[in-house]
């Protein structure tokens, strides 16, 4: 099986963000999906996996987490992560960034390394499943949250399905 290693094309525009084409291979009775390998260079560790669910036209955001790392994949239905990056330290400070993942031509792995905000919203017309790899256990201590309307954060979710091509192009 081939490993994930990052290239040129998973870079975004993000400081540390990576989104890295993912395997899916055809098999009798259903696909095989790959996500993630702890010999990849992506992978930071092991915490927990879990999967989030998000219902046709829902947003859930905003979300940060001081220490741990994100590796989202969406192994089934269609969804639009947003990702801003308010670090002072950061390179892109104050940029923001839009990810389509899901089967649909779109399934990838996304890193989202600590001090990021990140939200996601359903653009399909199914639910949408999005595993989550994160490299610590869970801790609410350690994560801060936000309303999905937040003025802090200057760009928009919104569900439902995809009217022509991502919504990333909005502010």
């Amino acid at each position: 099986m081939d490993q994930i290693a990052p290239q040129p094309s998973c870079l975004t525009a993000l400081h540390g963000v990576w989104l890295a084409d993912l395997a899916e291979i055809p098999s009798p009775g259903g696909s095989v999906l790959h996500m993630v390998r702890r010999d990849s260079p992506l992978f930071s560790g092991f915490g927990e996996i879990y999967f989030s669910l998000v219902e046709p036209g829902e947003v859930k955001a905003w979300k940060r987490h001081r220490r741990q790392t994100q590796l989202f994949a969406v192994p089934h239905g269609l969804m639009e992560v947003a990702v801003h990056d308010p670090r002072e330290d950061s390179p892109s400070r104050g940029l923001s960034s839009f990810f389509l993942l899901g089967r649909q031509g779109h399934y990838k792995l996304l890193r989202i390394p600590p001090g990021l905000w990140y939200g996601f919203a359903c653009r399909g017309e199914d639910t949408a499943v999005l595993a989550n790899c994160a490299d610590l256990p869970h801790d609410p201590a350690e994560a801060e949250r936000m309303p999905p309307d937040s003025a802090a954060i200057p760009c928009r979710l919104r569900g439902g399905p995809l009217e022509a091509g991502p919504a990333g192009k909005r502010a």
